[in-house]
């Protein structure tokens, strides 16, 4: 019962509280099961992504339809070059697992898009992960542990550059997402439909269906 309540607690944090009169339509609903499935998918498909922990499709007050709950099992502090891209493809791949399964993409990316093209911004101007720029600081934070600010500290030309690496980034990784989901595309129907009917699975269950 804790810890029931505890769990709830952290999502109640991370993604708003369960929106219990927000109805989608069955076609809606099964999108969002495969754009979770395509997540949870693709992290545990790859090296070094934490864990899948829990996935769900119930509406949250944040305006998420759904969301894919990771923790790592041990504190970590540092995290490599090989780790962000994970990351990124993780992200990419609910788009991705739309593209494949339905045919068609829609709107519920966006935060995901948001999000992998913040850390691929980062990997070039930030973290010294660009093969082009190589540790050069191209980008400065202010009041970094107050929600910070970033002001490029470069040229329009430099700036277009940037733009070009980012965008070739979260492509790699989209295209990297899109593989294994097509590698998987019978566990991915699998997972997809049952989430589909139970609306919330632990990662547990997950790992389970995916190894069967």
């Amino acid at each position: 019962m804790i810890q029931s309540i505890l769990e709830e607690s952290i999502e109640v944090v991370i993604a708003g509280y369960q929106k219990k009169n927000a109805i989608l339509t069955d076609r809606e609903k099964m999108i969002v099961a495969y754009h979770e499935i395509g997540h949870a998918l693709v992290a545990a498909k790859q090296n070094n992504s934490a864990p899948v922990q829990k996935i769900t499709i119930v509406p949250r007050t944040s305006g998420a339809l759904g969301y894919t709950m990771q923790v790592e099992e041990n504190n970590h502090y540092l995290m490599s070059k090989e780790e962000i891209e994970n990351k990124i493809a993780t992200y990419t791949g609910g788009r991705a697992a739309e593209e494949i399964a339905v045919g068609s993409v829609t709107t519920g990316a966006s935060n995901d898009i948001e999000q992998a093209t913040k850390l691929a911004r980062a990997m070039v101007t930030r973290f010294g992960m660009s093969e082009e720029f190589g540790m050069v600081a191209l980008e400065t934070v202010t009041n970094q542990y107050l929600g910070g600010d970033a002001s490029l500290a470069c040229s329009a030309e430099t700036q277009t550059e940037i733009d070009r690496e980012v965008v070739a980034l979260v492509k790699k990784q989209y295209e990297k997402a899109k593989q294994i989901i097509l590698e998987n595309k019978p566990k991915l129907d699998q997972l997809a439909q049952h989430l589909y009917l139970n609306e919330t699975i632990t990662g547990e269950e997950f790992m389970n269906i995916l190894h069967s």
